[in-house]
């Protein structure tokens, strides 16, 4: 089977810049917004209960969530992203893998956190990708979104002090709550904030809930 082009992109992308991107982005999140919607996320679904982060990267935020009582694994595109993660974070994890067909059985999960990882696939494959998170979530499990908030295609050809070659989707946060409502993912919280620090534009943060039985 033929490879889609976006996912080679996106998977050699981030193995060439993953050393440097685990030096410049730091594991600890400064945004007091950010650090609530993964505190209400991790409150909600509780502790010891199994979660994954799918597009974990170098596996910051497992940490973190895992530091908020989580069973929480990662999976990610790319193998240089996740030997960083490997290294930095031993105590966890971590598999290679993607989001659109997750080695996960159904209704294994309490919860899922998307984090800055949907905003690589182009935006047809989403409504396909939150079947696939209503697959693995359990009755009443909880899924967090992360996205930059708008509605264009960037192509990336320098990042982290590399030359690579891939796209980044802003996304509208009205569309994507549509498409999680449409797949089964009741969306019950949306934050949008200004752009902090490095942001380049207005983030997006969606809490859903897959229904109780």
């Amino acid at each position: 089977m033929i490879e889609p082009t976006w996912l080679t992109e996106t998977r050699a992308a981030y193995d060439t810049v993953a050393v440097d991107y685990a030096r410049l982005i730091p594991d600890v999140l400064e945004g007091p917004l950010d650090r609530g919607m993964l505190a209400a996320f991790a409150e909600l679904v509780g502790p010891g209960r199994p979660v994954l982060e799918a597009g974990c990267g170098t596996g910051r935020i497992t940490a973190h969530l895992r530091g908020l009582g989580l069973d929480i694994s990662g999976v990610d595109l790319s193998p240089g992203m996740l030997e960083v993660a490997r290294r930095n974070h031993p105590e966890l994890r971590f598999e290679v893998g993607s989001m659109t067909a997750l080695d996960t059985p159904d209704e294994a999960l309490a919860g899922l956190v998307a984090w800055y990882s949907i905003i690589h696939l182009p935006p047809e494959l989403l409504p396909g990708v939150f079947a696939e998170f209503h697959r693995v979530l359990a009755p009443g499990g909880h899924l967090l979104v992360a996205v930059k908030a708008g509605d264009q295609r960037i192509r990336l050809e320098q990042a982290y002090g590399h030359t690579v070659s891939y796209d980044v989707y802003w996304l509208p946060p009205d569309r994507l709550a549509e498409q999680l409502t449409a797949a089964g993912l009741a969306v019950h919280a949306t934050l949008v904030r200004e752009a902090e620090e490095l942001d380049r534009g207005p983030q997006a943060f969606l809490l859903a809930r897959k229904a109780e039985r």
